[in-house]
């Protein structure tokens, strides 16, 4: 491949459902990305079994993300997958004073990190590489999900109820170009601490929530249950990404103190 975004030592690791290469490249996708403010204590509890603290606070807020993907062409397959992601640092570190600015910074500088709660997939070799490989929360399920310009109307449904767990729709407002969003997650691979890398390019357009709200549904999962304690249900974002053009390279994790 003559890119040099995607042209990087590839090592191949077997995971349960076959032999899979990394780092894991994204070709092709959607990717829509929303922000919600959430209250700070609520956040806290949901980080009560790990080392992290909240790492973008705003008063008693906290800046928490999903991102909704729409996979077309990568090498782990196609599939769909959203995540719910708490902004993190280490516990007792000072979180960056600037930390919109630290999150553009060098993801592998940058103090601000992500520490994902749920990750839901929709084909098995993409579980068992985010399981295996960074002990990524992952499971598998049905993500419907249908981007036209900018209408968006996604939802998660239970794997054994079938039922929704959560419906993300709407129409997003109008926006004006933002960069590309590099990322650093925080995952525990067997009691191990790893720092991940996922570098992004082609930028997104920052948006307005328009109409687009957040309804949990009827399931008893516990991605619904954690979604509910964050007080997310029927709760609008404070603003929104989106793009059609998203590439990505998901590097190997590096353990970390």
């Amino acid at each position: 491949m003559n890119d040099k975004f995607f042209n990087v030592p590839l090592v191949t690791r077997t995971t349960s459902e076959g032999d899979v290469e990394f780092p894991i490249l994204y070709l092709d996708a959607s990717c829509v990305s929303a922000f919600f403010l959430c209250d700070l204590d609520k956040v806290k509890q949901q980080l009560k079994d790990v080392p992290l603290d909240p790492g973008f606070v705003i008063g008693n807020k906290v800046v928490v993300g999903i991102q909704f993907y729409e996979y077309r062409d990568t090498t782990v397959g196609i599939y769909n997958e959203v995540g719910v992601a708490i902004p993190v640092v280490k516990r007792g570190e000072k979180p960056s004073l600037l930390p919109l600015l630290d999150l553009y910074t060098n993801p592998e500088k940058r103090t601000t990190a992500f520490y994902i709660i749920d990750l839901p997939v929709t084909t098995a070799a993409a579980n068992a590489a985010g399981r295996e490989m960074w002990g990524f929360p992952k499971f598998v399920t049905d993500i419907p999900m249908e981007l036209h310009g900018r209408n968006l109307d996604v939802s998660v449904q239970d794997p054994e109820s079938k039922a929704a767990i959560m419906t993300f729709k709407g129409k997003m407002g109008f926006g004006l170009p933002s960069p590309a969003l590099s990322l650093k997650l925080y995952s525990f691979l067997n009691d191990e601490a790893l720092s991940t890398a996922v570098n992004v390019r082609r930028g997104a357009s920052l948006r307005s929530a328009g109409s687009m709200k957040l309804t949990v549904g009827g399931s008893s999962h516990p991605m619904a249950a954690r979604l509910r304690a964050l007080g997310l249900d029927g709760k609008a974002p404070l603003a929104v990404m989106s793009t059609t053009n998203f590439q990505s390279r998901l590097n190997l994790g590096v353990a970390v103190a």
